[in-house]
This record gives C-alpha cells, structure tokens and sequence, in this order.
C-alpha cells in the first residue's frame, strides 16, 4: 500500500464517461522495437535520404483500457477514522474479463503522516495471473463534471491478487472540503479512475521487397471545414436573427432529410435560395453546421445544450441529438431533472427521458422539493404518470402496466 512516489498532478479536459466502459485497443511499442536486418537508403523528392530494410518486425503490445466512475454521497459526514477504508463494489473491463478490481479510499488517511489527506488507491481484488502490469489515472469530477486533481502513475505497477497501488496523499482533506473549490456538488465526491492493463506482446515480421508507398492521411472533415469558413462556392445563405451563414445546398440536403425536402419541393427557399431561421440563436445554427459539415460536436460555449438539442430535433440531426442527450444526461441534478424530462418529452429525446425518469426516480423525496416538480404536477399530467408508473414497477415490477410512455405533442 505504498504511495506512487513518481505520480505528479496532471491536468485533465472533461470526463469521458459516467459509468464504467471499456475500450480495448493496441499500441505500438514505437519504433525502438521494429527489428531491422540489413538495410539501404532511398531517396525523397527533396533529395534527403531515410533507411529502407528488406526485413522487418514490428511488436505490438496490447493495452486494455476502461474507466470507472465511484460516487459517495454524503461525504462529509463519512465516520472513518484514519487508517479505516471505504471500498467500491467489483468492477472489470468487460463481462468476459477475469480482472476484478476496485477502488479503496481512507477519508481521514492512511496514517499519522497523511491524517489530513484522502488517501485513494487501486485494488487487484481477483486474477487468475501470477501478475497483472497496469498504469492508472485518478482524478475528481467536480460540479461541472470537469476531470480536477488529477495524479497518475507514471509507469505500469506490478499487480497481484490482494496488492494494491495508489496515492497516500491524494488530496488534502481541509481543500477537498472547503466548497469555495466546488469538489463535492450536494456533499457527493465523484472519483473517475482510468486503467490501462498491459495484455499480450505479438510480433509481426515480414520482407519489404519494394519501397511502400507514403499515403496522406485523409483530410475530408478539415477540408469541408474550410468549405463551411471561407463559404467558397456557396449557392445558398441561412438568415439567422440579422446573422448571415454562407453554406452550401447539397451537403446540407445530403446530411439533413429537412434541408433536403426544403429545397427540393416547391418551396420559397428552393427560388430564393435565402432560408429565414427566426426560433434559433445564431451561435446555436453555427454549431449545427459545423456538426453537418465536419460531423464534430464542439462543446457550447456561447449557448446550453437544451438549444442544441432542439436545434438537431427540428433539422433531423440524430446523432447530434444523440450527443446533446448525452451531455444533458451527465449534467442531470436535483434542481433540472423535471426541466430536462420536460425537455426531453418535448423533442422526442427518448434515452434522455429514460435517464431522467431514472434519476427522479432515485432521487424523488428531493425532486419532489423543486419548483420544477410543481410545474410537473401542474401543467403536465401525462409526462407525471409516466414518472409514477416508472416508481411502480421499480417497487413491484409484476404490475400490469398501462402501456408503454406517452410521448406529448410539440405545439405546431
């Protein structure tokens, strides 16, 4: 249980993930490790030289990679004293892995040395290996659901069943509980941890008779974003709240079925070629059509998700839809869930309604306490049964149900 004397604080962008994921995947072992027997030297079009070799090998080694998430309500009122631990359940990179790993904390630390510090750490809890090599990451996920306070090993440790690697120190307890550093959003603290387990080593080996040929990388997403920014050979223009975006008919029709049907029919925008936005903000339409363009969802800046997804809902856009649900999913809280199920209802986001009903339903004694929940009761009767109907079949799932959830009608 000794502390990662190399790990140092490394800043993070925002968490990936709100549940546990895998993604498996290989890295090279880089260029150190391709084997070269006997070798020449080609020229390029500049005249410089590189090596050729008529031998080769490459080793690839495989790394498995998956995060978890552990969220612990209440934390300030955790009664362990130092040197006691808090354990996360099981978890694993997949249903067929026989790693077993959890999370352990000591709230009030380890030891007299590191009594005002949370002390975090990784546990093998089951392996059919002598040993397991893995490098990990932890950090804190804060109000934002931004990854803060992160440390990482800066090696893969040796594991096995039982040992466990970590930080003694990971974070001071007096910074960790002072809300002015908005760690622990209504007293949870949410700690997001990635691994990377080392699996096998394979190497390839082969002849090159001849030079390979150098392929460019493809270069389609930057150079239809150059397309949508210097608006060259645009034949249309989209008229956004006195904004003028200079765009292009056939990639918006190709990736929009509504663009497609509004200048293919005999409507005013096929004629004019000028088509009037009036229910969305300019910074709203230039995310969607950099989303159409590049088929890249950069994060809002100057507008919340709940436009975005209207946005993608009205113009068919489904996976950006499906983006803006998951975004507005992992900022769920007891104050917004009855306005994003309301949301949610409105634009047939129907994983984003699910989640949300979900989440009412854990929490409802506290959502029951909003504002939102009173507009519920009051002006939505139907989206109300459905979360009722959720609760029953939690509480007795042998219940006859009416049928399943309802969807309401957008106002034309």
């Amino acid at each position: 249980m000794d502390p990662l004397d190399a790990a140092v604080p490394v800043p993070l962008a925002i968490a990936r993930s709100s549940s546990p994921i895998m993604i498996s995947g290989v890295s090279s072992a880089g260029s150190e490790q391709h084997q070269l027997s006997t070798s020449n030297e080609s020229c390029l079009p500049n005249g410089s030289t590189y090596p050729v070799a008529e031998n080769w090998c490459f080793t690839q080694v495989k790394v498995t990679k998956f995060s978890y998430m552990w969220t612990i309500n209440n934390f300030s009122f955790c009664r362990e004293e130092m040197g006691e631990v808090l354990k996360s359940t099981p978890f694993s990179a997949g249903s067929n892995d026989k790693l077993k790993w959890c999370l352990r904390i000591n709230p009030k630390g380890l030891d007299e040395e590191s009594k005002d510090y949370l002390s975090l750490y990784l546990l093998l809890v089951q392996c059919q290996k002598s040993e397991v090599r893995a490098k990990f990451k932890f950090s804190i996920l804060n109000a934002k659901r931004e990854e803060t306070k992160a440390m990482e090993s800066q090696r893969a440790y040796r594991f096995v069943q039982g040992k466990d690697w970590g930080f003694k120190k990971f974070i001071r307890r007096d910074f960790l509980l002072d809300e002015l550093n908005g760690l622990l959003p209504e007293d949870k603290l949410t700690i997001f941890c990635e691994v990377s387990v080392v699996a096998d080593t394979v190497n390839i080996a082969g002849q090159s008779p001849v030079l390979p040929l150098r392929i460019p990388d493809g270069r389609l997403t930057e150079d239809l974003s150059v397309l949508l920014s210097e608006e060259r050979f645009s034949d249309c223009t989209l008229v956004v709240k006195g904004v003028e975006f200079r765009v292009h008919k056939a990639i918006l029709a190709a990736r929009s079925m509504v663009f497609a049907a509004m200048f293919e029919h005999e409507m005013i925008e096929r004629h004019a070629n000028r088509v009037h936005i009036t229910d969305v903000d300019p910074a709203v339409v230039a995310s969607m059509l950099r989303f159409i363009y590049t088929d890249e969802a950069s994060q809002p800046k100057d507008f919340i998700y709940e436009d975005l997804l209207a946005a993608a809902d009205k113009y068919a856009l489904d996976r950006l839809k499906a983006i803006c649900e998951q975004a507005l999913c992992a900022g769920l809280t007891v104050g917004n869930a009855c306005e994003t199920l309301i949301l949610a209802d409105l634009h047939n986001a129907d994983q984003l309604k699910q989640q949300t009903i979900d989440f009412i339903n854990s929490r409802a004694s506290e959502v029951m306490e909003t504002s939102g929940w009173n507009v519920l009761v009051k002006d939505f009767p139907l989206l109300l049964a459905d979360v009722y109907r959720a609760v029953a079949t939690q509480q007795s799932p042998q219940l006859v149900m009416m049928g399943p959830i309802r969807k309401r009608v957008k106002p034309s």
